[in-house]
């Protein structure tokens, strides 16, 4: 049966001479979708059929097994983020990020979060705190949580003194040991990040030491307890080095 969708192109295969098999992140999950002819030069499918687009998709629907192509147009090729090497490597990671949390819980308010983000680093905003705010928010998905309303230890929630990611949240000044003490202001941001809704940012005026702190604790905490390992961190950690030096 025909079926219309919405969706990004998270990962392409060549097949066979001319065609491809592309992976697409929809509301509804990752649908396969064989796009036949289209790397020939006069296909009209040639340029929904390239990674990294969102688009509309006319597809014979096949609910077991590979869709199959009819027509497609393009919606947003991101032009903004894809001629800048920093804002294509945060690009690339969320997607790749967000392909294996829809793996684990197809929710469709995942590809809202993401589709959000994503048109909130084309606009401009800064791509490491864009980023930094989706994995927060995704982590609920995952069913890991950063505790960020009470100590970690024991449940208190006065005499806050710093977060620990390796403990998963807060730490109170009776269960203070030797963690490290960030500011209070970092606590606050990342309840800030966790609280707000991304649709609703339009501007970001947090200071470059804030960010990294920021961006530290939440990579440490996916390290600790997700277990997704993602391909293209390591480079976007390479290009993030390059950007502070």
């Amino acid at each position: 049966m025909l079926k219309q969708i919405k969706g990004y192109v998270i990962h392409t295969t060549d097949y066979q001479d001319s065609s491809r098999i592309l992976n697409v992140l929809t509301e509804d999950g990752i649908v396969a979708i064989i796009s036949k002819g289209c790397k020939n030069v006069k296909s009209s499918l040639r340029l929904v059929s390239q990674k990294l687009i969102y688009g509309e998709f006319v597809i014979y629907y096949k609910e077991k097994g590979m869709s199959t192509l009819k027509e497609g147009t393009i919606i947003n090729e991101f032009s903004n983020i894809k001629k800048d090497l920093t804002k294509f490597s945060y690009f690339s990671y969320i997607t790749e990020l967000t392909s294996q949390v829809v793996k684990q819980n197809n929710n469709k308010k995942i590809f809202d979060l993401f589709n959000s983000t994503v048109l909130k680093i084309e606009s401009g905003l800064n791509p490491k705190v864009m980023t930094n705010i989706l994995e927060l928010k995704l982590l609920d998905f995952l069913g890991v949580p950063l505790n960020l309303n009470e100590c970690v230890k024991c449940g208190s929630r006065k005499d806050i003194v710093t977060i620990d990611p390796d403990e998963g949240g807060l730490i109170c000044k009776n269960c203070y040991t030797n963690e490290i003490i960030y500011d209070m202001k970092v606590i606050k941001m990342l309840r800030n990040y966790s609280l707000v809704e991304i649709k609703s940012i339009t501007e970001l005026k947090i200071s470059d030491e804030l960010i990294e702190f920021i961006n530290r604790i939440i990579s440490m905490y996916y390290d600790r307890y997700t277990g997704i390992y993602i391909h293209s961190k390591k480079f976007l950690e390479k290009i993030d080095n390059l950007n502070l030096k």
